[in-house]
């Protein structure tokens, strides 16, 4: 467990602003949705990182699954997911996440996990098990996951994970390197931008995709080298979204970021020659995530044809 100095006292959450202000959820949908992932002994991280989307996509049976459990032996200062000793791994994982995936439909799932640090792998096994399930019981599905760094561990683990062959592989570096110490101690910047590299060295036709949180204090040329090394690391995919302080002991949100600078920042970051960008202040990793691959499949095919002219 992670020590983070991040989670002493702090002052109550500002108020947000009108542009980021969710309607609470009760559809069918919703409840149905909730209701599978509880049959099937499954977490996600819509509900344990407090997701603010969460109404919009279960209500469309979209739901992003947390494999290996709902506890995380990190303390990040902006992550609702519990900290502590996690439980053994469950064996029925992979042939539950799969389940839901054929139940719910989807033609595209998202697979995160919490950064479990005492396993000796880091959980890759089970990542590469869940790919395997649902290669086996929903074939067009499309896969992508999210992973964490898997500290120490990272050149097997990418090695192991890519040979199972994920359609869009994500690991988020959430902020910019000033703010590690205090929002993501338990991780090094450099650490998580060689892994995304390290995914195309091992197939460069899997998409790699990465976001950042704003609102924590960074500044926009910050950001922008943010970008530039996402970019030399080959990332096809950058997300931007606003962070919302899930508790008053989390860190504070320094500044609410108009929708404004998001389309702000996304136009440079496609001129920086992003795949694509997703920024919104209520864009998340997963949130619109079958779409996004659409989007990204076409915009690679259409770069690959005007090489070819």
């Amino acid at each position: 467990m992670t020590d983070s100095p991040a989670l002493a006292p702090r002052a109550p959450r500002s108020r947000k602003p009108d542009w980021i202000r969710v309607k609470a959820p009760t559809s069918t949908g919703f409840a149905e949705t909730r209701d599978l992932m509880r049959r099937l002994n499954l977490a996600t991280v819509c509900e344990e990182a407090a997701c603010p989307n969460i109404g919009e996509c279960w209500t469309k049976k979209h739901a992003t699954v947390m494999i290996l459990g709902d506890v995380c032996t990190r303390a990040c200062a902006f992550c609702n997911v519990k900290t502590g000793m996690p439980r053994k791994v469950d064996p029925l994982e992979p042939e539950h996440t799969a389940v839901a995936a054929a139940e719910l439909g989807l033609e595209h799932i998202v697979i995160t996990s919490v950064d479990r640090d005492d396993l000796p792998d880091g959980g890759a096994s089970q990542f590469v098990k869940v790919i395997e399930a649902l290669r086996r019981n929903t074939p067009r599905t499309t896969i992508e996951i999210l992973t964490p760094d898997f500290r120490n561990k990272a050149e097997a683990a990418v090695e192991a994970i890519v040979a199972a062959r994920p359609d869009v592989y994500n690991h988020n570096l959430e902020t910019v390197p000033r703010l590690y110490p205090t929002i993501r101690p338990g991780a090094r910047y450099y650490a998580s931008l060689r892994l995304l590299e390290s995914v195309k060295k091992h197939d460069p036709s899997i998409f790699t995709k990465s976001g950042i949180m704003l609102g924590l204090g960074e500044q926009r040329l910050e950001v922008h080298q943010v970008m530039d090394d996402m970019r030399s690391a080959d990332v096809d995919f950058l997300t931007m979204g606003q962070y919302l302080q899930p508790t008053p002991r989390h860190a504070r949100v320094e500044d609410f970021v108009t929708p404004q600078a998001f389309d702000a920042y996304a136009a440079i970051a496609r001129a920086k020659g992003f795949l694509l960008v997703a920024s919104s202040p209520l864009t998340r990793s997963s949130y619109h995530a079958g779409e996004d691959f659409e989007r990204l499949r076409a915009n690679r095919e259409a770069k690959l044809a005007r090489v070819k002219a």
